[in-house]
């Protein structure tokens, strides 16, 4: 399948720049430095990251030049896990099939790890080479403003509020283009605006991550309900311990699932808009809206 030719190609190269990224030393925050490795190395789809680097290449970015900033996409996502998961937010013990990093390392040293990713990310960042040093600046604004307030953590401030009122049909919506598109569009406009693409295709492409975090997201929720525990790695029924509005809560699974291949079938159609070849990308698209976990 084109889909496992793409994992099998990226993800060892994705894998190899994070490890290089936070070597292990012996100090005295060496404990740390195992929780971030700890959670940024056990596994995962490495979706993000692998969004960025093949809209660099669609927009005829040629080389590694933007592996840093996939690397820095995967260090941003998380952090973000590795706070969800914490007390104070999901708590949640278990996370891609092993104990959370809180559970693992305690709450201060999770916590502080969580903090340590999102700087290196941006330290990562900043460090790319061969790519246009105002191109760099740029996607650097990109990435802070859609993983910060008014993006992703914006989000999440809105989810830890709607489990304490419920939500309407329009506010969940408006969470989950928080929290789960904006980083996501981060990914997107990223790999074009490193590939030096004009303002038409990153707009095109931001559509793109805002209907694919939607779909994304509401079959998140369709496998919060139907998963197996131990193929999705982490705890079944969250949603409904925590007192969530999820699209299944307001439309079914059948309902949910329904517009979450709208969704999809529209993210594919944003993608030929791109003069390059977007066959990657569209199997990507419909990879995730199939997956199991």
């Amino acid at each position: 399948m084109e889909i496992n030719n793409l994992f099998n190609e990226l993800i060892p190269k994705i894998d190899q720049r994070l490890d290089a990224l936070i070597l292990e030393k012996e100090d005295g925050i060496n404990e740390a430095r195992k929780a971030m490795r700890y959670s940024l190395l056990n596994g995962g789809k490495r979706i993000r990251p692998i969004l960025l680097l093949e809209f660099y290449k669609l927009c005829g970015g040629e080389g590694d030049g933007a592996l840093n900033f996939a690397a820095a996409i995967e260090m941003i996502h998380t952090y973000s896990l590795i706070h969800d998961d914490l007390p104070c937010m999901d708590n949640d013990d278990m996370r891609r099939g092993k104990p959370s990093c809180h559970k693992a390392f305690g709450e201060d040293t999770a916590l502080l790890a969580g903090d340590a990713l999102l700087t290196l990310a941006f330290s990562a960042a900043a460090k790319t080479e061969g790519i246009p040093p105002q191109r760099v600046l740029r996607a650097i604004s990109v990435l802070a403003d859609n993983a910060g307030i008014e993006g992703m953590v914006g989000g999440q401030v809105m989810d830890l509020r709607l489990e304490k009122t419920g939500a309407t049909p329009e506010e969940l919506r408006e969470m989950y283009l928080k929290k789960t598109s904006c980083l996501l569009k981060a990914t997107a406009v990223c790999g074009c605006v490193l590939a030096g693409a004009d303002e038409e295709c990153i707009k095109y492409a931001a559509e793109y991550a805002d209907s694919l975090g939607l779909a994304f997201q509401i079959i998140d929720d369709i496998l919060d309900c139907t998963a197996d525990e131990k193929t999705l790695g982490k705890p079944i029924g969250s949603d409904e311990k925590n007192g969530k509005t999820t699209f299944v809560t307001l439309y079914g699974i059948d309902g949910a699932r329904k517009r979450a291949k709208e969704l999809s079938k529209n993210a594919e159609s944003l993608l030929d808009n791109f003069e390059g070849d977007s066959t990657s990308l569209k199997e990507l698209t419909k990879y995730l809206l199939n997956r199991s976990y």
